[in-house]
C-alpha cells in the first residue's frame, strides 16, 4: 500500500483518542461525586497511573511488530499458538460486542435528544443505517476512513475544549469540601470509584490493532498510544475538575453532569454544545470500533485461524469479507441487546488483551534482547508487574455474572482451536 494512504503519526494519535474518549465521559462526573465525592479527582489520578503502566506495556510491545492483531499477536509471540488464538478470538468477540454497544449507545442518545425515536423499532432502525454506512465507508479503505475520522475526533474534543476554557473561571473552590461524602471516607468506595473511572479508559488497546495501515508502525505506534494516553488523562480531569468546582455536590443529582454544569455557565448556548457533543462522541467512537473490529478479524485470518478467503481485500485493499462478518455479526448482537446489558460483557472481557500484553514484555526482553525497541519501559519488570497485579485486583471487584460474560467467549474458543486451526496446522 502507498504510505499517503497510510495513516500517519497524528492521525494515529487521533484515532487513539477516539477510541477511548466515549458516551461515558458525559456520565463520568456525577458517578464519581456519588461515590467518592471530590477526593475522585485523586481517584482519577490513581487511575491515570494504573492505564499508563498498561500503556508503557503496549507502546513497547507495539514497538516490536508491525503486524496486525496487538494483543493477539503479542500473547501468540510471547506464550504460543493456544493463548494466542484465545487473545486473538477474545479480542475479535470483544470488538463485536464494543461496535454493537456503541451503536445502540447512538440509537439511544439520539432517541433521548428526540423522544419519537425512542423505540425498539426505531432503535433497530437508526442501528441499521448506521451499521451499512460505517461498512460502505471502510469498504473504501483508509484514505476515506482517515478523513472522517480526523474530522469527527476534533468535533468530538471541541466540546470538552470549550466547557474546560469556560469552566475554569468559574470554580469554587468551597465546592471541593468535605472531601468525602458525609465528612469522612467510607471504607470500599475508593476500589468502587477506581473501577468505574478506569472503564473510561478502555479502547487504548485498539491503536494496534491495525498496525500495516500505519506509516512505520514501529516508530509512529509507541509514541502515539502515549501521546493519546496523556491527552485522554488531561481532558478527564479538567473536566472533572470544573465540573466539581462549578456544581459541588449538587453534581452527584444530575443524570446529564456536564450538560447541566456547561448550562449553568452558558445557558442554552452550553446545553446545546453537550447535546450535540455526546452523539459527535458516540458517532465517532462507532467510526473507530467499525475500523479496528474487522482489522482483529484479519488477523485471525492471515495467521491461519480463520478461512483463508477472509484475508481477500477489493481494489481499495480494504479487508472486504472482515468487514461484513463483522458488521453483520455486530448488527445481530444490536438488535437484542440494550446499552447496559452490553456494556457490561465487553468491559470484562477487555483484560483478556491487557494481562496477556503486560506479561509478554519480560517474555520479548529475554527471547528478543537484542530486537531493536522504539520504546523500552523503564526500571526493568516493576511496572508490567503493577500493571498485571492492578488488572488482576480490578477484575476483582467486577461481579460474578460480569465475569462470566466477559470471559465466557474464551471457553467457547477451545473447540475451535483443536478442530479448526490446530488440525489445519499438523496436517500442513
Amino acid at each position: 500500500m502507498n504510505n499517503k494512504a497510510k495513516m500517519g503519526f497524528w492521525t494515529i494519535v487521533l484515532f487513539g483518542i477516539n477510541s477511548i474518549i466515549g458516551s461515558g465521559i458525559f456520565l463520568l462526573p456525577n458517578n464519581a461525586m456519588s461515590i467518592i465525592g471530590p477526593a475522585s479527582l485523586g481517584v482519577l489520578l490513581f487511575d491515570m497511573l494504573l492505564v499508563l503502566a498498561m500503556t508503557f506495556c503496549f507502546a513497547e510491545a507495539s514497538g516490536l511488530f508491525k503486524d496486525n492483531g496487538g494483543p493477539y499477536i503479542y500473547a501468540k509471540e510471547a506464550f504460543g499458538d493456544f493463548i494466542g488464538y484465545e487473545v486473538g478470538f477474545l479480542t475479535w468477540i470483544t470488538r463485536i460486542i464494543a461496535f454493537s454497544t456503541m451503536g445502540v449507545g447512538f440509537a439511544t442518545a439520539l432517541g433521548g435528544i428526540m423522544p419519537e425515536l425512542a423505540t425498539p423499532m426505531m432503535k433497530n432502525v437508526i442501528v441499521t443505517v448506521i451499521f451499512a454506512l460505517l461498512a460502505v465507508m471502510n469498504l473504501f479503505g483508509v484514505q476515506l476512513f482517515k478523513v472522517i475520522q480526523n474530522l469527527a475526533t476534533v468535533a468530538k474534543i471541541l466540546p470538552f475544549v470549550l466547557f474546560i476554557g469556560m469552566g475554569i473561571f468559574f470554580i469554587d473552590s468551597a465546592n471541593f469540601t468535605p472531601l468525602f461524602p458525609g465528612g469522612e471516607y467510607t471504607p470500599g468506595t475508593f476500589g468502587t470509584a477506581a473501577v468505574m473511572l478506569f472503564f473510561t479508559f478502555t479502547g487504548f488497546e485498539s491503536i494496534a490493532v491495525a498496525a500495516s495501515e500505519m506509516e512505520n508502525p514501529q516508530k509512529n505506534l509507541p509514541r502515539a498510544i502515549l501521546v493519546a494516553i496523556v491527552i485522554v488523562a488531561s481532558i478527564y480531569f479538567l473536566l472533572l475538575a470544573c465540573a466539581i468546582g462549578i456544581m459541588g455536590y449538587e453534581l452527584a443529582n444530575t443524570t446529564v453532569p456536564v450538560q447541566e454544569a456547561f448550562g449553568r455557565i452558558a445557558g442554552s448556548f452550553g446545553t446545546g454544545i453537550v447535546a450535540s457533543g455526546t452523539l459527535i462522541s458516540i458517532g465517532a467512537l462507532c467510526i473507530s470500533s467499525s475500523f479496528v473490529t474487522p482489522y482483529s478479524c484479519l488477523a485471525l485470518a492471515e495467521k491461519g485461524m480463520l478461512p483463508a478467503v477472509m484475508t481477500k481485500r477489493n481494489r481499495f485493499n480494504a479487508p472486504y469479507w472482515c468487514i461484513l462478518a463483522s458488521t453483520i455479526i455486530a448488527m445481530l448482537i444490536a438488535y437484542t441487546g440494550s446499552f447496559t446489558f452490553l456494556a457490561s460483557i465487553s468491559v470484562v472481557s477487555r483484560f483478556s488483551q491487557y494481562i496477556p500484553t503486560c506479561l509478554s514484555i519480560p517474555v520479548f526482553r529475554k527471547k528478543m534482547p537484542d530486537a531493536p525497541r522504539a520504546f523500552k519501559i523503564p526500571f526493568g519488570p516493576v511496572i508490567p508487574a503493577i500493571a498485571v497485579l492492578t488488572s488482576i485486583w480490578l477484575l476483582a471487584q467486577a461481579k460474578p455474572q460480569q465475569l462470566i460474560m466477559g470471559l465466557g467467549a474464551a471457553v467457547i474458543a477451545v473447540p475451535f482451536y483443536y478442530f479448526v486451526y490446530k488440525n489445519k496446522k499438523e496436517q500442513a
